[in-house]
């Protein structure tokens, strides 16, 4: 347990109940477990074992195993009322931390670099204040430890597995701490909140020869150059400029020495759109430009492209929910952001794409105290009163279906 913790300047906790403010110590304690093993998708059984005993300590019905390593929890009030289902992710990426933190991860290569321990610690607090208040909770509330969001997904099987069944989930909501916003803050619009997420990968296949002769041969990198080029007048003159939309081509690999032209390139990027109406389109330009330069040239390809996640588009009522929440929490000069979207991508689309619901930002930087480093970033962490604050907006919500 922890006696003493720091906050931000301005920051006021006495808008969280009592025993919220006192379970922050604890919320810190399970943060930082959580931070000391991370586990990459689906292989987040230390994590999972933790929940579930935790779980089962406080008399909450639980099903571990879904889709590997997630787990559904379910607490029924004493009242009746909906079935309100909460999502947090478990996992950690392939990252070396460079914090030097008594906290700091254990485990070689691998990294909580994106929050996902402390959404993790939020839904367990949540899940031990309800457990003991059940006499005041109406309805059933299911709380979704999912696997695998940094990829390659866990929130599709899980739902696949009929997480969102039995009983049926009228509405679901999802959090992420933010470290592109300042504690004391909240981010949550109506509609498109993250983007969808495509990838793709292409080898291209000329014919090498000597540098001094390139009449002999079919230049891949010159090849490659032009589709580099040409792929960025996808944005520019094929996407409605209202319309937010990226083509990175992030990899170009080719070439084995200076004066050798290589018959073979490889190119691999990412495509981000927030408007689902863009499903598809930006994938067919993509292969026409790379097949019409190919052709120009006498080259071949193979083109690999996958559509990852899509984007993740909010229902403006629930918004609109969670916007009246926050504002009853958080009194900060800035306090709700209204328009936050940023071109990440999250698996939380999944869910709601299925029922009604919202995904919001939480801020958790703090930039006095050293905590504002970017998500995936070997040093990225964040102030841990964001925990708290997190659970008190969880249970708003939860709260608010029950007011008239």
């Amino acid at each position: 347990m922890i006696s003493t913790l720091p906050t931000a300047p301005g920051i006021d906790l006495s808008k969280l109940r009592l025993d919220v403010r006192n379970l922050l110590p604890q919320l810190v304690s399970w943060r930082r477990q959580f931070h000391q093993y991370p586990e990459l998708g689906f292989q987040e059984a230390l994590t999972a074992a933790f929940v579930c005993d935790r779980l089962r300590e406080w008399g909450i019905d639980y099903q571990a195993g879904i889709a590997k390593t997630g787990i559904v929890a379910v607490i029924e009030g004493s009242q009746p009322g909906p079935t309100i289902a909460l999502r947090a992710d478990m996992d950690a990426l392939p990252v070396q931390e460079q914090n030097e933190v008594p906290y700091r991860s254990r485990h070689e290569g691998k990294m909580h670099a994106c929050g996902h321990d402390g959404h993790t610690a939020i839904a367990l607090g949540t899940a031990y204040y309800l457990a003991h208040h059940r006499s005041q909770l109406a309805g059933t509330i299911k709380l979704i430890f999912q696997p695998a969001e940094e990829g390659p997904g866990g929130a599709k099987p899980m739902i696949e597995a009929g997480v969102l069944h039995n009983p049926d989930v009228d509405a679901i909501f999802g959090l992420h701490l933010w470290n592109n916003l300042p504690l004391g803050t909240v981010g949550v619009r109506p509609g498109p909140l993250m983007a969808a997420v495509e990838l793709f990968a292409c080898t291209l296949f000329g014919k090498g020869g000597h540098g001094a002769m390139p009449h002999q041969t079919i230049d891949s990198v010159l090849v490659g150059a032009q589709i580099v080029t040409a792929l960025q007048t996808i944005v520019a003159r094929n996407i409605d400029p209202i319309d937010s939309a990226v083509v990175t081509v992030g990899e170009f690999h080719a070439g084995t020495a200076k004066n050798v032209i290589a018959d073979q390139a490889r190119l691999a990027g990412t495509v981000r759109y927030f408007n689902p109406a863009l499903e598809g389109v930006i994938r067919e330009r993509v292969e026409s430009i790379i097949a019409g330069i190919c052709a120009a040239h006498g080259a071949r390809y193979e083109l690999d492209y996958r559509s990852i996640y899509p984007a993740t588009v909010n229902d403006p009522a629930a918004a609109d929910r969670v916007r009246q929440v926050a504002e009853t929490v958080i009194e900060t000069p800035i306090g709700v952001v209204p328009n936050c979207q940023t071109m990440g991508g999250e698996d939380m689309s999944f869910f709601l794409k299925e029922v009604p619901g919202c995904y919001f930002f939480v801020g958790a930087a703090n930039p006095d105290r050293g905590l504002a480093f970017p998500h995936h970033h070997p040093r990225f962490d964040f102030d841990e009163t964001a925990l708290a604050m997190g659970v008190e907006l969880f249970l708003r919500i939860i709260e608010s279906f029950n007011t008239p």
